[in-house]
């Protein structure tokens, strides 16, 4: 069974950092793709930064360029998000998630209906 525990998450006052990691364990699978999703009370689960996981391909949401940044250890099978200037509107539970399978490295999946596995979240709370 695939397991992704997200660590990192906390409060925060804005313009503050936080760095999210999420680590990848269990069963053996091909992983293409490993990124991060976010989702605010009544809103929608929606992507924040991505990161094929052969080629290093990247992605960002526009509401996070500039701000955030998205790497990868592959021996280590973990994700990071570095989160830099934060703010108020930042405030969400984020949620690691791997796309698996083989794709061609250029192409970038931005939906959370691609992805194949989910960590449980981690809350991330940013103060005015």
């Amino acid at each position: 069974q695939v397991q992704l525990v997200e660590s990192g998450g906390g409060l925060v006052q804005a313009g503050g950092s936080l760095r999210l990691s999420c680590a990848a364990s269990g069963r053996t699978f091909i992983t293409y793709a490993m990124g991060w999703f976010r989702q605010a009370p009544g809103k929608e689960r929606a992507i924040v930064a991505t990161v094929t996981w052969s080629g290093g391909t990247k992605y960002y949401a526009d509401s996070v360029k500039g701000r955030f940044s998205i790497s990868r250890d592959n021996a280590k099978n973990t994700v990071y998000l570095q989160m830099n200037n934060l703010k108020p509107e930042d405030t969400a539970i984020y949620y690691c998630a791997v796309k698996s399978g083989y794709y061609s490295d250029s192409v970038v999946y931005t939906g959370a209906r691609d992805y194949d596995y989910w960590g449980q979240g981690t809350q991330v709370t940013v103060s005015s």
